[in-house]
């Protein structure tokens, strides 16, 4: 088979559904990893991608790539966009609460990265994209730090990567928006910024998969993105 295929979270809504739907646009199939089973009705084409039953805060990270071996016979990328947002204090007593939000943001895409690693390795082109954030490269609010020491970790895991896999033709980035037109962003900004106004997710779909398609000899390591002036960013 010469189709690419891709192994996505997070790809139900926002973000990561419009990079499925670039994806397919340029002939990857795409495996959507996801909890909720009424991402079935998402209209993919059986040809284009499937939805099977993951839960980033449960893992199960190697029964995923275990069936798509099976069903496609190759794995070329893995791309982590399942994230969730705490507003709590980074000083709070909830561990449970601290350690929920790395699990999504930081141990499932690694676990995920690790599960994949032999099939990304065979690829010979295997990419890794981590979904970071402006918030994983600066601390922005109080209301803001739990949150970001998820993110920072979440780059960083993206370098890591990127080193363990190179010799491999591994490339991995850490692609980092800042408000960004879905649920979330709009959550984020508050009355700040009009929807129209931040970046559209779509085109961060487009930026993610020309990053992806680039040859082992043109890496890109980060890409920071936003649609606000914000310091170096």
């Amino acid at each position: 088979m010469d189709r690419k295929v891709m192994l996505l979270t997070g790809g139900t809504r926002g973000i990561g559904r419009k990079i499925a739907d670039e994806a397919i646009a340029r002939n990857w199939f795409v495996s959507i990893g996801a909890r909720d089973s009424s991402a079935q009705k998402l209209g993919i084409a059986p040809g284009d991608g499937e939805v099977v039953s993951y839960d980033a805060a449960k893992g199960g990270e190697g029964d995923w790539v275990a069936g798509v071996l099976a069903r496609q016979g190759r794995i070329d990328a893995i791309v982590a966009c399942a994230g969730i947002y705490d507003p709590a204090s980074i000083v709070t007593g909830d561990d449970d609460r601290v350690l929920h939000l790395f699990e999504v943001n930081v141990h499932a895409p690694r676990r995920l990265a690790a599960a994949a690693w032999d099939a990304l390795k065979v690829s010979g082109q295997g990419r890794v994209v981590v979904l970071g954030s402006l918030s994983g490269k600066r601390v922005k609010s109080a209301g803001s730090g739990l949150y970001s020491i998820s993110k920072f970790a979440a780059v960083g895991l993206a370098h890591a990567l990127r080193h363990e896999g190179w010799d491999d033709g591994i490339r991995a980035t850490a692609i980092c928006p800042g408000l960004v037109a879905t649920d979330m962003g709009a959550a984020a900004a508050g009355n700040s910024h009009a929807l129209a106004a931040m970046t559209q997710p779509e085109d961060l779909a487009k930026v993610t998969l020309d990053a992806m398609e680039m040859p082992n000899t043109l890496s890109q390591a980060e890409i920071t993105i936003n649609c606000q002036l914000d310091g170096i960013f």
